[in-house]
């Protein structure tokens, strides 16, 4: 099965070594300033892989480990999009906060399809299925953030002139920043409008070189770029409130600049 998606053998370990040097390389040449980041995320990638292929058979096995292991996810999720956000080192409080909009409603949404039978109660449904829906709220939510925060440093002066009409602070914050923030949802958006027409998802292959019906597996691929969809909905909407609302301490920066 292998060999009908990719061959495994020395010439992948080669293309793979070769596709991050190019890509750092390229990064560095087109003076993007990632070059760094570039070289650091391929080294701890093929690390924090590795050591997940070496410790994910005993995970699987037992059903409070796998509950750890997403937790840990949750955490490390948290962590990375509150540094984005932010735009420095989160302090463990920013963190704890950024897993509202980054692990909450993927967590309710595993916990829920468990419940229901709909996910069996394993480590190997648990562990992808709750990973799949935290990165794609991880992402939003970094991604929101971000606009929503810029976009309020560049128009601070409607914020400002909207406060001096009367209108609380919060509704001036959420009218300038709503509309930027809300194209973080673009992506998943893209993902779900364009599937089985410019991408054909890694799942939905799987299940088919694996035996499963085409029919089965689009139904499986559906499930995961819904959940996606709405996962990433919920860190949008909760990702602005918390900017509008100038609870992390960047948003109460932003205001008095």
């Amino acid at each position: 099965m292998s060999d009908t998606v990719i061959r495994i053998g020395p010439a992948l370990a080669v293309a793979v070594v070769l596709s991050a040097i190019a890509a750092t390389a390229i990064a560095y040449l087109g003076r993007t300033g990632h070059h760094r980041a570039v070289a650091w995320a391929s080294v701890r990638a093929a690390v924090q892989l590795g050591l997940l292929a070496l410790v994910l058979g005993v995970l699987v096995q037992h059903l409070w480990a796998s509950a750890g292991f997403v937790a840990i996810m949750a955490l490390v999720a948290a962590w990375t999009s509150a540094g984005r956000v932010l735009d420095r080192r989160p302090t463990v409080g920013e963190a704890a906060t950024m897993l509202l909009p980054v692990a909450a409603a993927s967590i309710v949404v595993v916990a829920i399809l468990v419940a229901a039978g709909v996910l069996p109660s394993t480590g190997l449904a648990v562990i992808p299925s709750a990973g799949i829906m935290i990165g794609g709220a991880m992402n939003t939510t970094s991604l929101a953030g971000r606009r929503a925060f810029d976009e309020l440093s560049a128009r601070r002066g409607e914020v400002e002139a909207a406060m001096s009409l009367g209108i609380s602070d919060y509704h001036s914050r959420m009218e300038v920043c709503r509309s930027a923030a809300a194209t973080a949802l673009v992506p998943a958006l893209d993902q779900t409008r364009t599937v089985g027409l410019v991408t054909i998802p890694g799942a939905f292959v799987g299940m088919v070189l694996g035996g499963a019906s085409p029919a089965d597996a689009a139904v499986m691929q559906l499930f995961v770029l819904f959940s996606i969809l709405a996962v990433s909905s919920c860190a949008l909407v909760l990702t602005t409130e918390l900017v509008g609302r100038a609870t992390l301490p960047r948003a109460a920066e932003a205001r008095h600049v």
